[in-house]
Parts: C-alpha cells; structure tokens; sequence
C-alpha cells in the first residue's frame, strides 16, 4: 500500500483554477461556488463547493469540491480541497501569513465540525456562507458537533463571518442532490 494519498478533483477544477477569475461582489462569488456544487453533483460528486478568494481584490486562488465518495475519504469536502489547493498555489499553509493577502473562504454551505477547524487552521481572513448548519442537516447530512457559537469562536480569532449569501440558492442544491438520490455519506455514529 502506497504512502500517497491521492483526491481526484473534476478536470473542470484545474480549468478554474487556471483560468484568473476575479469577482468583485460576495454575491458573485456565491454565484460562483454555488455552481461548482451543481456541476459537481452533474459529474457524481457531492452538493458542495468552495472556493479562496484574495478578499480584497477578488481574485480566485483556488476553488474546490465535494470529493468524499469518489475518493473514498472522510475528509474531501469542499472547503478542505480549496482551502489545500489555495495553500499550495501559495506555497505556504498559512493562507494568513503577513506576506499574503487576506484570504477569504466562500463556501456554498455553513462548515462542519472538520471545516470550521480547517478554517481556523487555514489562516483566512473571512468566511463566507451560503446555506445554514440547519438546511444541511435537514436533507440528512451530520455536521458533527460544532460549537453553538461557531461564528463567535471564529471572529474571536480574527475571522470575519458572513452567512447567508444566496442561501435559497445554496439550500435549492442541497434539494436538488437529495431529491435526485443523491446518497448522504454520513459515517455512522
């Protein structure tokens, strides 16, 4: 067995990510990462995506998808996948550091327990949200055990939080998945 772990995202993401999009507004921006999880769950993935952003100038770094059944791993959400790619567009982990830009996270959904940790971790700057913990759990995913005051926790460590950007939009998906059969890949607890 090989040491390498390997996460195979959609050939429509390197295109993406090599394209030098910039968007100026949090609502183009959700447009944006709304539309990775529609053409995600098209390609049979997961009904999330995400996408860094240089917060100020709107330039994307990199965006990502929900990869958890096609590459057999817990851990392949959206935001983890942006969140890495961006760190290796830059060739640092810290996403935060004083020679970068503020880095801002857009993701189509509230972050889970796993993605609210990789955020602070990540070093942005600013966390932007599309649907809610609640329309989450409400089609079937479990979004472990986050603290009740997550987005606190987080302007407390110097993340500026801003939910519910197109949230009809973002909560449309994640119906959309469901009510396509789309599987909800929680572990068992």
């Amino acid at each position: 067995m090989s040491a390498i772990l390997h996460v195979k995202l959609p050939a429509f993401i390197a295109e993406i990510n090599d394209s030098g999009i910039v968007l100026s507004t949090l609502e183009a921006r959700m447009e944006f990462v709304i539309d990775l999880a529609r053409r995600n769950i098209a390609g049979g993935g997961g009904p999330f995506g995400a996408a860094v952003f240089e917060r100020d100038s709107g330039r994307l770094v990199a965006a990502g998808v929900n990869r958890v059944i096609a590459s057999r791993c817990s851990s392949a959400h959206a935001e983890i996948m942006a969140l890495s790619l961006a760190q290796q567009r830059v060739g640092g982990f810290d996403l935060g550091a004083v020679s970068q830009p503020a880095h801002q996270l857009v993701s189509s959904s509230e972050p889970c327990v796993m993605c609210f940790g990789a955020a602070i971790w990540s070093g942005v700057r600013h966390l932007v949200c599309g649907a809610r913990d609640e329309d989450a759990r409400a089609v079937g995913f479990d979004e472990g055990p986050k603290p009740s005051a997550w987005a606190e926790e987080l302007r407390q460590r110097g993340i500026q939080v801003t939910l519910d950007v197109l949230r009809s939009q973002a909560v449309a998906v994640l119906k959309d998945y469901t009510a396509g059969g789309g599987l909800v890949y929680n572990a068992r607890c």
